[in-house]
């Protein structure tokens, strides 16, 4: 009994001390890069089914050294982002371009996750809207102008 209860007064210490430790916070480089975006939001609104897909995120890099985009991956095959290949400089902007497969009738909620080497190195952007089917013109109802035989 004695050996049981010095085992379990030992666990209790050793999980309360684990408890205790702070974690030790991320040191921030003060000369990093910051993608500084307009939105993280694109909005498509009402999109006809087969129409222009490609809406652009556009960004600055706000921070003290260059910004290298080293990938912008959409969250499923029907959005593909390009982005620049280059170092984009301090004080200088970018753009992020976003294709939707418009052919998918229906609501967009889709996400491209950018990964960089700022100051925070991934940012997730999204895109929202709806795919309509097209209008169609309306057609002439002949049915009253057509002779009907007796």
């Amino acid at each position: 009994m004695k050996k049981a209860m010095m085992t379990l007064g030992l666990t209790i210490c050793t999980v309360l001390f684990m408890s205790a430790q702070a974690p030790t916070p991320a040191v921030q480089d003060p000369n990093a890069p910051v993608a500084t975006f307009e939105t993280d939001v694109v909005d498509y609104g009402e999109v006809e089914q087969g129409g222009d897909g490609v809406r652009v995120f556009k960004f600055k890099n706000t921070g003290k050294s260059p910004l290298i985009i080293s990938n912008a991956r959409g969250s499923c095959g029907c959005t593909v982002p390009t982005w620049p290949k280059e170092p984009i400089k301090p004080g200088e902007s970018g753009e992020i371009k976003v294709k939707y497969d418009t052919n998918r009738l229906g609501p967009i909620n889709k996400t491209v996750t950018i990964t960089s080497n700022a100051a925070e190195p991934t940012v997730i952007l999204r895109i929202k809207g709806t795919v309509v089917a097209p209008k169609t013109s309306p057609t002439k109802d002949n049915s009253e102008t057509t002779p009907t035989a007796n």
